[in-house]
């Protein structure tokens, strides 16, 4: 199983493997010996790296913390003066108008290869949450989909069934972030990386599944979305990763393309340098919004009073910080032939209310339009209700083309400055800001607790990105003193307690005592308490939450 060597002539130790997973229907046609030991040869020649990783963004934060400001890196200015473009996209990947994003659970799997997008994002991270049956089960339903043996039947009795191959998205998985363990497979008594299980596991079983297909087929390759990606030098271990991954397995180096998200205020100042360093297996960039909010919070959360996020639901693609990184993200990727994919609209259209469901669409209409126009090559839904909404937005400006990889994207030199500046969103914090921050961090930390990780709340999609950004909020403004606009009352842990227990007084007359009592709501209180009133930061509200899932 090992990959690395041991003293000079002596064989490598052969590592202790646990599997300690309760038992998931099917487990055994992905853990298999082979499989496993594939996963378990990532984490042996990677997992010093990425501990490397991780601490270095410790000390990042601390500069930054100390410097109360960031910068485009001086060291890697000949990357971003170089004549150099990403390898061209394979034809699965040349058109993405239109991408859904959502977790891997059965009925999912079907709902997003039919929706009409051209891509799924089937997500192991955000909207996921990481229980051993979801993580197991979620790459037994992707094998059954490529295999077109996959169906589901609702508690209602509805059947759900697969269209024709040529009809359905091309999936692109997202692995957890580098940041993440995967505490059910041990090699020598260390958890193994999220990461490396989740990719580790979907490329073993599908790459050359995949590939047999060929290029006609829109699933022909295996294709990933890179999340919380902080650095150039993060960008450059998953390169590494896919090079030991396609040489283990005999496939043609570049097979694999990766979408990085762009959802770090670091990896914002080096888009180019990310770029290059994945240059033979890049796909493209995405404007990740909610959590490029989450970490401008959180490298700043103590930078004083110009870096305080006002009212989430208040800052847009239009606020001045939001539109650099959007016209940066687009000059970036075009200069370099990859593809610029905008952000979430996250609306759940309602069944019920008619008037929600027009205002919220000509909302989505408008976002998805601004998007089209500035540049952007595609973009992403949280409902399959919203695909022809954002595709109606960019067949009016693509036509018949896949994409706009020849639009430049806006002239405008995009400085530091305009990236870091929060201030000019405007906007303001106030006690109904601080409310809907409380009443979103909690319900999902519950729905997250019970192993859903895409929750609807308030006819939004929500993922643990919104949940990130709620609880930070709460955390910067109490930390920074903010006196909320709205009543004049000081932000503190005392009166975020008190939203907290009316917000769960308002659930319980919502749900009922019977549903409230089966819910997992005292430990979401707890855990939603720790991560948004401790004294020091939580840098992931999903750390502390995965000790709690068991």
């Amino acid at each position: 199983m090992a990959t690395d060597q041991g003293p000079a002539g002596a064989a490598p130790a052969a590592p202790v493997v646990t599997v300690a997973g309760p038992r998931v229907p099917r487990a055994e046609e992905v853990l298999t010996p082979e499989a496993v030991a594939f996963v378990v040869g990532l984490h042996r020649a990677f997992e010093g790296r990425r501990q490397e990783l991780l601490a270095r963004r410790r000390v990042r934060r601390a500069e930054i913390a100390q410097a109360g400001t960031l910068d485009f890196l001086p060291e890697t200015a000949a990357v971003r003066a170089g004549d150099w473009t990403v390898a061209p996209a394979p034809r699965a990947l040349q058109d993405r108008r239109v991408e859904i994003t959502g977790p891997t659970d059965r009925k999912m799997v079907v709902n997003a290869l039919n929706s009409g997008a051209k891509v799924w994002l089937a997500d192991f991270e955000d909207a996921t949450s990481p229980t051993w049956h979801s993580v197991v089960s979620g790459q037994v339903n992707l094998i059954d989909a490529f295999e077109g043996r996959i169906d589901f039947t609702s508690e209602q009795g509805k059947e759900y069934h697969l269209r024709p191959a040529a009809e359905l998205a091309t999936v692109v998985v997202r692995p957890r972030g580098w940041h993440l363990d995967e505490s059910h497979l041990l090699v020598d008594g260390v958890p193994v990386a999220g990461a490396f299980f989740d990719f580790g596991l979907y490329f073993f079983h599908n790459a050359v599944r995949l590939l047999a297909k060929g290029p006609e087929d829109p699933n022909s390759g295996p294709y990933f979305y890179l999340p919380k990606t902080e650095s150039h030098l993060e960008a450059r271990l998953w390169n590494d990763v896919f090079t030991h991954a396609q040489r283990q397995l005999g496939i043609e180096h570049g097979t694999i393309r990766a979408t990085v998200l762009i959802e770090t205020i670091t990896a914002a100042f080096e888009m180019e340098e990310i770029l290059h360093e994945l240059r033979e297996h890049a796909a493209g960039l995405n404007a990740g919004r909610w959590d490029y909010l989450f970490s401008i919070v959180k490298n700043f959360r103590d930078a004083g009073e110009r870096y305080i996020l006002p009212d989430r639901n208040s800052v847009g693609m239009t606020s001045p910080f939001m539109a650099a990184y959007a016209r940066l993200l687009v000059q970036t990727c075009h200069r370099r032939g990859a593809h610029a994919i905008g952000g979430m609209a996250a609306f759940i259209p309602s069944r019920k209310d008619p008037e929600v469901n027009a205002a919220a669409l000509e909302k989505v209409r408008a976002d998805k339009d601004r998007e089209a126009a500035g540049g952007f090559d595609g973009s992403w839904v949280a409902h399959p209700d919203l695909v022809p909404v954002a595709r109606a937005s960019f067949d009016a400006v693509l036509g018949d083309r896949p994409n706009q990889k020849e639009n430049p994207g806006s002239a405008e030199v995009v400085t530091a400055a305009q990236l870091l500046d929060i201030a000019g969103a405007g906007g303001s914090c106030t006690e109904a800001g601080l409310r809907n921050a409380v009443a979103v961090g909690l319900r999902y930390s519950e729905a997250w607790l019970r192993g859903l990780g895409a929750v609807g709340i308030f006819n939004m999609m929500e993922d643990a990105a919104t949940a990130e950004i709620s609880r930070s909020q709460i955390w910067q403004w109490i930390h920074n003193g903010v006196v909320l606009a709205d009543t004049g009352e000081k932000a503190t842990a005392e009166l975020a307690r008190r939203l907290v227990a009316e917000e769960l007084t308002t659930i319980r007359a919502e749900s009922g005592d019977e549903a409230y009592a089966a819910g997992r709501w005292a430990e979401a209180r707890e855990l939603f308490e720790q991560v948004s009133l401790a004294e020091d930061f939580v840098d992931f509200l999903t750390l502390p939450g995965y000790a709690r899932l068991g």
